[in-house]
């Protein structure tokens, strides 16, 4: 078995109550909302890792204010020949705040639109796990950061 590790910082940006989303394309082509921001390069600081993604996928420049929790995410799948991978991601969180730039959409990059949905509107958008463990994260702020499993 394969152990994967990747580890990514995203940006819950809520502004008039909006939130930015980034449309994710899979590999199989399927589109799916999820919070601006993706994984860390070597060496590379998450809060220096967040606001890069942010840039590259919506055009802004943000300035992260909060660390809002870290999430962790264990999944098996196949992989080529047979092969199966043990992944695991470890998502940073965090609030920030619009600081600049203009919107616009990722081009030759893991997403291919970028926008501003109501909260209200958010439960009905076809988007990753990510999108409610960011918003629950802003929502609660948890004093550890992490997220209790409802009972």
């Amino acid at each position: 078995m394969n152990k994967e590790l990747r580890v990514a910082a995203y940006a819950v940006c809520v502004r008039d109550g909006q939130l930015l989303l980034a449309r994710w394309v899979a590999g199989d082509g399927s589109k799916r909302w999820t919070l601006p921001g993706g994984g860390m390069d070597h060496g590379e600081d998450p809060y220096d890792t967040v606001i890069r993604e942010a840039d590259e996928e919506t055009g802004y420049v943000i300035e992260p204010r909060a660390l809002l929790g870290i999430d962790s995410l264990r999944r098996r799948y196949p992989r080529k020949l047979g092969a199966v991978a043990d992944f695991h991601g470890l998502r940073i969180v965090y609030e920030a705040r619009i600081a600049g730039g203009e919107l616009r959409h990722e081009r030759d990059g893991s997403t291919d639109l970028a926008a501003w949905h109501a909260l209200g509107d958010v439960p009905g958008l076809d988007r990753v796990g990510l999108v409610d463990v960011g918003l629950a994260l802003w929502r609660t702020r948890p004093d550890d950061g992490h997220l209790t499993a409802p009972s």
